[in-house]
């Protein structure tokens, strides 16, 4: 990410939320581990400007994390600081990588407003974001459908092993519940310290659904072949995380009933987000996502839910001075 300076200007950033749709290998037996697959979509989003100031300050969502990312990335600024205010903040601890979206969008903005050259990486390293999953660097630098490589031996955030562009015309149903939240942090690692082992023979399995199922439907644009490739992975994948979510593969069961209804009415790919508790389904035109949303909004607020209509975001975040 190589910028100018833009000394005066106020600097504003659009960062996309990003879909977990399950991981490669949990077992890690071949030396690398975890390997994500993501999707950045194009709402929720995090939007926010910084401008110079006489000291460091942060207002709008999420106002107590931006401020210390702030101090993180800045530092010391001679003569004043920076001022960020956060418009709009995907829902955090939610499974969308709001976290990440974060850190990546406020240290890029500091990046430009100074002229320094930054890559995600380097960003990721100073955030301490992508301890185990690139997906969250690959979608805020370049957006569209990821999976990256896994965690090898040293510290760095995984390679990014494949990125395509989502079909225009396909939609995500995403299904959030506001009063639920996922695992994050010190519980999160906690969580994935205590798990049993994961079988060698269903990380081949899920590596072989996406090498021969998942990306072939998605590059040629038939839903069926990448809904029910991902609907599997996440059954698997979710039947191992079930133990820490209690005892479901969902985080949430009103999140789960309404994924199935969505499936029962012609949806696709269902599946929950990273910890969740998101859920999500796919339909292949808009006047589907349309007629789903439209048959099952008002069962979805009755179980304290929304829906919301996205799209596949094929762009990463976007960084202006204005």
């Amino acid at each position: 990410m190589s910028l100018s300076p833009a000394p005066s200007a106020t600097i504003r950033v659009r960062a996309p939320a990003r879909l977990h749709l399950g991981f490669l290998d949990l077992n890690g037996a071949i030396g690398r581990r975890f390997g994500s697959i993501g999707l950045a979509v194009d709402q929720p989003e995090t939007e926010l400007t910084l401008t110079h100031a006489t000291r460091h300050e942060a207002g709008g969502f999420e106002s107590a994390r931006a401020l210390a990312l702030v101090k993180k990335f800045a530092g010391t600024t001679p003569g004043g600081g920076y001022a960020v205010d956060v418009r709009q903040a995907i829902p955090a601890h939610a499974g969308l990588g709001s976290g990440t979206q974060l850190a990546l969008a406020i240290g890029a903005a500091i990046a430009r407003m100074e002229g320094r050259t930054l890559s995600p990486s380097d960003l990721a390293a100073l955030g301490e974001r992508g301890a185990r999953s690139g997906i969250g660097l690959s979608a805020f630098a370049s957006g569209g459908f990821i999976v990256d490589g896994g965690k090898g031996a040293d510290d760095r955030p995984p390679p990014l092993t494949v990125r395509c562009d989502f079909p225009d015309d396909w939609r995500i149903m995403l299904i959030l519940e506001e009063s639920g939240a996922g695992v994050s942090g010190e519980a999160e690692a906690t969580a994935f310290a205590n798990l049993p082992e994961f079988p060698r023979s269903s990380a081949a399995h899920i590596c072989h659904l996406v090498l021969m199922k998942l990306i072939p439907g998605l590059k040629e644009t038939d839903l069926d072949a990448f809904g029910s490739a991902l609907t599997e992975i996440q059954q698997i994948v979710g039947g191992y995380f079930a133990s820490k979510q209690g005892g479901s593969v969902w985080t949430s069961p009103a999140v789960g009933r309404l994924a199935h209804r969505m499936r029962d009415l012609g949806a696709q790919g269902i599946g929950q987000s990273s910890w969740g508790p998101t859920g999500f389904a796919f339909v292949d035109t808009p006047d589907a996502a349309q007629r789903l949303y439209d048959s099952l909004v008002e069962e979805a607020k009755g179980d304290g839910l929304s829906i919301l209509v996205a799209r596949g975001r094929n762009t990463g975040a976007s960084v202006e001075a204005i």
